[in-house]
């Protein structure tokens, strides 16, 4: 029987039903609650849980990613298998952020967490929590989301739905398994390495700005940029932003390039990929020196550059690490 170690973070799947009905984050409770709960857990493998913190996720930020790489490296030769309980609305950023922390894996890393806390008795956590235990025994050596009986890659996937239980898509990429009578692993699964990679530090000096209609320039032309590396813009469609009138972006993007500032565009639209050649903004973009984030999510556009920043300081060497295909983040 394999050997799981069980990493609680916080998140829904660990709150209790008080007395007024209202959920709230129980520190003391989860274990009791999960074993009472799914008793038959021990018969999938030897569980070991542990609390690492435990936070709702809009709190989760860059050192409790570093938290988790560093405990699960410290970990590593002692489990098959780790399973990670967090919550949903941030869970994307950290499945994306850890498979940049921790690569050369020969061992499934599984985030998994809940819409519905444990404690309610119409609660999808036993699913969640059942299937991404059963999926850390199992050959999938990568950081993976699993959910709603299917499991994705960690930095291609993104939270869809915020009240259905199936919370999470992979919008450019298939799901690596799916979970019915039978788990059906899918080909495209990174082969394992045993070569494990460990970084912890992530780069803050990052700024995400959604472009929206009647954007004012000089609204942006008001915000502190001093200590900013990148701007990652979130354009319409395939990569397009204002260029004419009052609201043409364009001279605040060549400002922001001018001072050392790299312009990543990625999109709104959460399928298929940024192509900076289709529109005129685009292509004026690509002349400016902008980046495209190509198929990959805002998060793991965030996370990816926050990492390389924090890895590399030669600019040259983060835009040509930005632009590959390092741990299956993008379409190459």
């Amino acid at each position: 029987m394999k050997d799981i170690l069980l990493i609680q973070t916080g998140g829904t799947i660990a709150m209790d039903i008080s007395e007024d009905q209202k959920p709230t984050l129980n520190s003391e409770k989860w274990t009791q609650l999960m074993y009472q709960a799914i008793p038959e857990l021990e018969e999938i493998a030897n569980i070991t849980a542990e609390r690492l913190f435990f936070e709702d996720s809009s709190d989760i930020h860059k050192k409790h990613w570093a938290t988790l790489a560093k405990f699960i490296e410290d970990s590593y030769e002692d489990y098959d298998g780790f399973v990670i309980l967090h919550g949903t609305d941030t869970m994307a950023y950290t499945g994306s952020a850890l498979s940049f922390s921790l690569q050369g894996l020969n061992k499934p890393i599984i985030l998994t967490g809940s819409q519905v806390p444990m404690s309610n008795i119409r609660s999808d956590a036993r699913r969640n929590l059942v299937n991404a235990i059963e999926m850390a025994t199992l050959p999938l050596p990568e950081v993976a989301i699993c959910f709603n009986d299917f499991v994705y890659r960690g930095n291609r996937a993104t939270k869809m739905s915020i009240g259905d239980f199936d919370a999470f898509a992979s919008p450019n990429y298939p799901p690596l398994a799916e979970i019915g009578l039978n788990i059906k692993l899918r080909d495209h699964i990174l082969p394992a390495s045993n070569s494990l990679s460990v970084a912890t530090n992530f780069s803050d000096k990052v700024f995400l700005l959604k472009i929206y209609p009647n954007l004012n320039p000089e609204f942006l032309q008001q915000i502190n940029f001093d200590d900013t590396r990148a701007l990652i813009v979130e354009a319409f469609g395939s990569g397009n932003f204002p260029i004419h009138g009052r609201q043409n972006l364009l001279p605040f993007f060549e400002q922001c390039l001018e001072n050392d500032i790299l312009l990543i565009i990625t999109s709104q639209a959460a399928y298929d990929a940024v192509d900076l050649s289709n529109y005129e903004s685009g292509r004026k973009a690509m002349e400016l020196g902008a980046l495209s984030a190509r198929d990959m999510t805002t998060e793991a556009t965030l996370t990816k550059i926050m990492y390389l920043f924090a890895k590399h300081d030669d600019t040259d060497t983060i835009i040509k690490q930005f632009n590959a295909n390092i741990v299956g983040e993008m379409t190459e």
